[in-house]
């Protein structure tokens, strides 16, 4: 049976040290996860270079839509450039156009700078009006995989756009569920999709002081990876494997 990869997202050197202490075969390091992830600084990228299991960066200069401008397409290029330096696996990243469709000038400026470094092209693509023309400009731009939930609020929701998906990328490409997976549903989603990969944050609420929220210095809504969960979805997953689709 096929071994499936589980990619834990982290945002703090707590979480990169309970993402490899759990088991995580990959670690997307980001910052900022309850924005959706932001580039990480220099200080974690330099802490996870020290990981002994594969790391991809996230490259989000903002919050916000995925539309970039000039500024932040240097800015993009500026952190690929430095991620390649400090020796890490792959960056994840993405543009689009203000109609949704991917930004293919703008990825393909990204994809050079990158230049050996693993692709990933980030949520970005549950925005496109058009996956099928969407996932050739993924497959001609040399990504390795795509982060998708299948244009839902999570994974197993989206789980039958996930599957046409899989049946779009004719094994050209990876596609990678994300959003909302847990130990409970892992296995659920694994039974109807052939996946090589999944993502997942494993993150349990942090409790943050009400005045911290109210001066503007956290939302709320912030998590830290936790090992025992992610170990729990590595057993799921080593359970179940990567089984043949299923549809119904």
């Amino acid at each position: 049976m096929a071994r499936v990869i589980l990619e834990i997202c982290v945002d703090s050197p707590e979480g990169l040290a309970a993402a490899i202490e759990g088991g995580a075969d990959r670690i997307e390091l980001c910052a900022a996860l309850n924005l959706g992830g932001l580039t990480p600084s220099p200080g974690m990228i330099e802490k996870a270079r020290k990981a002994r299991i594969p790391v991809v960066a996230m490259v989000r200069p903002r919050a916000g839509d995925f539309v970039y401008g000039p500024d932040d397409l240097e800015v993009m290029e500026a952190d690929i450039g430095a991620i390649r330096v400090a020796g890490l696996s792959g960056v994840v990243f993405g543009a689009s156009r203000p109609d949704g469709r991917l930004d293919e000038a703008s990825l393909a400026r990204l994809v050079a700078v990158a230049g050996d470094l693993e692709l990933t092209l980030h949520r970005c693509f549950d925005l496109v009006p058009d996956r099928a023309e969407a996932m050739e400009v993924a497959v001609r731009l040399g990504f390795a995989r795509i982060l998708t939930s299948g244009g839902a609020t999570t994974a197993t929701a989206g789980y039958h756009d996930i599957a046409d998906m899989i049946a779009l990328a004719r094994g050209r490409i990876a596609i990678m569920p994300g959003s909302g997976i847990t130990p409970s549903n892992a296995g659920s989603l694994l039974e109807r999709l052939p996946v090589t990969d999944i993502h997942a944050s494993c993150g349990a609420r942090l409790g943050v002081a009400p005045r911290t929220v109210t001066l503007g210095f956290a939302t709320g809504t912030e998590k830290q990876t936790e090992a025992s969960r992610v170990r729990a979805l590595k057993q799921a997953v080593t359970r179940n494997g990567a089984p043949k689709l299923r549809t119904s």
